[in-house]
Protein backbone atom coordinates (compact mmCIF):
# COMPACT_ATOMS: atom_id res chain seq x y z
CA UNK A 1 0.00 0.00 0.00
CA UNK A 2 1.31 3.45 -0.83
CA UNK A 3 0.81 6.61 1.17
CA UNK A 4 -0.17 9.87 -0.47
CA UNK A 5 2.64 12.33 -0.84
CA UNK A 6 2.01 15.81 0.55
CA UNK A 7 1.49 18.54 -2.00
CA UNK A 8 2.76 22.04 -1.18
CA UNK A 9 -0.43 23.72 -2.40
CA UNK A 10 -2.89 21.41 -0.66
CA UNK A 11 -3.25 21.95 3.08
CA UNK A 12 -2.83 18.93 5.28
CA UNK A 13 -6.04 17.69 6.93
CA UNK A 14 -4.65 18.59 10.34
CA UNK A 15 -4.34 22.31 9.55
CA UNK A 16 -7.88 23.08 10.72
CA UNK A 17 -10.86 24.43 8.87
CA UNK A 18 -9.73 25.28 5.35
CA UNK A 19 -12.63 27.61 4.58
CA UNK A 20 -12.11 29.49 7.82
CA UNK A 21 -8.43 29.91 6.97
CA UNK A 22 -9.24 31.27 3.50
CA UNK A 23 -11.79 33.70 4.92
CA UNK A 24 -9.28 34.91 7.50
CA UNK A 25 -6.66 35.36 4.78
CA UNK A 26 -9.13 37.29 2.61
CA UNK A 27 -10.03 39.53 5.54
CA UNK A 28 -6.34 40.24 6.03
CA UNK A 29 -5.97 41.29 2.40
CA UNK A 30 -9.00 43.56 2.65
CA UNK A 31 -7.68 45.10 5.85
CA UNK A 32 -4.60 46.34 3.99
CA UNK A 33 -5.69 46.80 0.39
CA UNK A 34 -2.97 49.32 -0.46
CA UNK A 35 -0.29 46.67 0.01
CA UNK A 36 -1.84 44.13 -2.39
CA UNK A 37 -2.43 44.07 -6.14
CA UNK A 38 -5.92 44.93 -7.32
CA UNK A 39 -6.51 41.41 -8.62
CA UNK A 40 -5.82 39.92 -5.18
CA UNK A 41 -8.10 42.46 -3.50
CA UNK A 42 -10.90 41.54 -5.93
CA UNK A 43 -10.37 37.85 -5.22
CA UNK A 44 -10.36 38.47 -1.47
CA UNK A 45 -13.57 40.49 -1.70
CA UNK A 46 -15.21 37.66 -3.64
CA UNK A 47 -14.17 35.19 -0.96
CA UNK A 48 -15.59 37.39 1.80
CA UNK A 49 -18.86 37.91 -0.07
CA UNK A 50 -19.24 34.19 -0.62
CA UNK A 51 -18.14 32.94 2.80
CA UNK A 52 -19.02 35.48 5.48
CA UNK A 53 -22.12 35.25 7.59
CA UNK A 54 -22.01 38.95 8.47
CA UNK A 55 -24.33 41.04 6.29
CA UNK A 56 -22.37 44.23 6.95
CA UNK A 57 -19.07 42.66 5.99
CA UNK A 58 -20.68 41.23 2.86
CA UNK A 59 -22.06 44.66 1.92
CA UNK A 60 -18.65 46.28 2.44
CA UNK A 61 -16.98 43.66 0.25
CA UNK A 62 -19.63 44.15 -2.45
CA UNK A 63 -19.05 47.90 -2.35
CA UNK A 64 -15.35 47.30 -2.84
CA UNK A 65 -16.10 44.97 -5.76
CA UNK A 66 -18.23 47.68 -7.34
CA UNK A 67 -15.27 50.03 -7.19
CA UNK A 68 -12.64 47.63 -8.48
CA UNK A 69 -14.32 45.03 -10.65
CA UNK A 70 -15.20 46.40 -14.07
CA UNK A 71 -17.94 43.85 -14.75
CA UNK A 72 -21.64 44.73 -14.34
CA UNK A 73 -22.99 44.22 -10.82
CA UNK A 74 -25.23 41.31 -11.82
CA UNK A 75 -22.16 39.45 -13.09
CA UNK A 76 -20.30 40.16 -9.85
CA UNK A 77 -23.24 38.93 -7.77
CA UNK A 78 -23.65 35.82 -9.91
CA UNK A 79 -19.97 34.98 -9.44
CA UNK A 80 -20.10 35.61 -5.70
CA UNK A 81 -23.33 33.68 -5.16
CA UNK A 82 -22.85 30.69 -7.42
CA UNK A 83 -25.92 28.91 -6.05
CA UNK A 84 -28.09 31.99 -6.30
CA UNK A 85 -27.62 32.69 -2.60
CA UNK A 86 -28.95 29.31 -1.51
CA UNK A 87 -27.03 27.44 1.16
Amino acid sequence: MTALLPHPLVPAPSTGDWLHDRLAEARGVLADTTQHPESLVILAARVVVGQTGDAGECADALDLLRLLDRRPLHAIAAAAFAKGGAA
